[in-house]
């Protein structure tokens, strides 16, 4: 389907008020030039939707829900990609929210892996009350981060949804040797899919929670040390995913460590 690729700017006037007239994401503030307020947003795509609906939903965690979709013809992605989606209701189908794909493009159905934020109030929170037959919009695939050979997954909460297509990818291929994941959440029941990687990366799968110190678990965050001691040879990639200040992190650890940034392979939408 064709599709337009714009900028997105909006102006906000000095009494707080934003026109935005292609949507995105705040990138860049500029400084207040005659009474007005300019922003730069992030590139991205603006295209046209696909009408589905959902068809389960479960949670997985206590604030991950597990979303599953009829498939619209026409929607192609890579294990990674992420799309926007709206739902098909009264006041919420223009506010577009961005979710990773975590089935398979080859699946008979889409899923996402969602964390709630019921304070926020948004769709999430929505989401919580949704029933199967509900009408979503789904928007094209996009996103950076795809597999581009053995490596580190370094991941921080809901960070983990483009890596659980990428890991069931390599699973499916009998290609997951040579991988790990390194996992940061605050406590044990903030894991998401913990058995299913115990299952299939076993000792490749490492846990590190922040506020818990729990037996076969590391403690506190990702730091130097933490990769260092499960950095290997063989590891050639550092695939990144979590909240901005994480990944700023953990990029300034891997650099001080001597991994060109060619070897980092991060979000960015």
């Amino acid at each position: 389907m064709p599709t337009l690729t714009a900028f997105s700017c909006g102006i906000e006037d000095t009494h707080g008020q934003t026109i935005t007239y292609i949507f995105g994401k705040a990138l860049k503030k500029l400084p207040p030039k005659k009474g007005f307020k300019s922003y730069i947003y992030n590139y991205k795509r603006v295209n046209m939707s696909h009408l589905t609906k959902i068809k389960s939903i479960e949670n997985l965690t206590h604030d991950v829900l597990r979303v599953v979709l009829d498939k619209p013809a026409g929607i192609t992605y890579i294990p990674g990609q992420a799309a926007d989606i709206a739902l098909n209701k009264l006041g919420w189908s223009d506010k577009e929210n961005c979710f990773t794909f975590t089935s398979l493009p080859e699946d008979d159905e889409v899923e996402f892996t969602i964390k709630t934020y019921p304070d926020h109030h948004g769709m999430t929170n929505e989401l919580l009350s949704a029933q199967p037959g509900d009408e979503v919009l789904i928007y094209d695939s996009f996103g950076d981060i795809y597999f581009k050979g053995p490596g580190m997954f370094i991941a921080g909460g809901a960070g983990v949804t483009p890596f659980i297509a990428m890991i069931k990818d390599l699973e499916k291929q009998n290609r997951l040797n040579g991988n790990k994941l390194i996992f940061a959440n605050k406590g044990k029941a903030d894991i998401i899919l913990e058995d299913y990687f115990k299952s299939v990366l076993d000792g490749n799968f490492i846990n590190i929670l922040s506020n818990e110190d729990l037996d076969g678990y590391e403690h506190g965050y990702i730091s130097p040390e933490i990769i260092k001691k499960y950095d290997e040879d063989d590891l050639n990639y550092y695939y990144l995913c979590g909240p901005p200040p994480m990944m700023e992190a953990i990029e300034g650890h891997l650099h001080a460590l001597g991994i060109a940034s060619e070897f980092i392979v991060k979000e960015s939408f």
